[in-house]
Parts: structure tokens; sequence; C-alpha cells
């Protein structure tokens, strides 16, 4: 859902791919977040077969509920880590995400 709030109209395919995520496994987790109102498929005026994606209200508090856990916890685990150290960690968890993508 943090995907879909940071690029309101984004395809269900760049999301996937944005996560790793496989097709067939992206169709079933957004079927859930619409299913539960936290996500909207919004089709395209000028093409039926482009559908965005954005968050419902029920879904932008849901993921703000999350952050109010999520923040803390980080923050929790990152304590012992000065800031040269947590950009250090930043760069190699995205060299680690590169291999993987």
């Amino acid at each position: 859902m943090s995907v879909i709030a940071a690029n309101p109209g984004m395809n269900q395919g760049t999301v996937g791919r944005a996560l790793g995520i496989q097709r067939a496994n992206m169709v079933t987790l957004i079927n859930e977040l619409v299913d539960r109102d936290l996500v909207a498929r919004n089709g395209s005026v000028g093409d039926r077969r482009v559908v965005s994606l954005s968050l419902t209200t029920a879904g932008e508090a849901a993921l703000a509920d999350c952050i109010t856990h999520i923040v803390p916890h980080e923050e929790a685990m990152l304590a012992h880590l000065d800031a040269h150290e947590r950009e250090q960690l930043i760069v190699l968890l995205d060299r680690i995400a590169a291999v993987g993508a």
C-alpha cells in the first residue's frame, strides 16, 4: 500500500515489479486489498485496458496506522547505529535488492 500511496495512479504490474512480486500473486494481493476496500482500481478514460490503483480513505487510514507501529520498531532496531552507519546499511541493502531484481 505504501508503493501505491507514493505513486497514485500506478498500474498493478508496475507495483508488482517494484515489489518483486510475480504477476499472478500480485493479482491475488490487489484483489484482497480491493475486497477489503483499501485499494481502488480506476479505469482510464482513454484506454479501458489500463487500470490504475489508488488508496481508498480506509486504505490511507490503514497505512497510517501501520506506519505508527513500524516507525518506533525501526528506530528501536537502528538505535545502536549512528547516522553514517544507517546510510551504509541503506547502501548495502540497496545492493542486495539490486542483485535479487
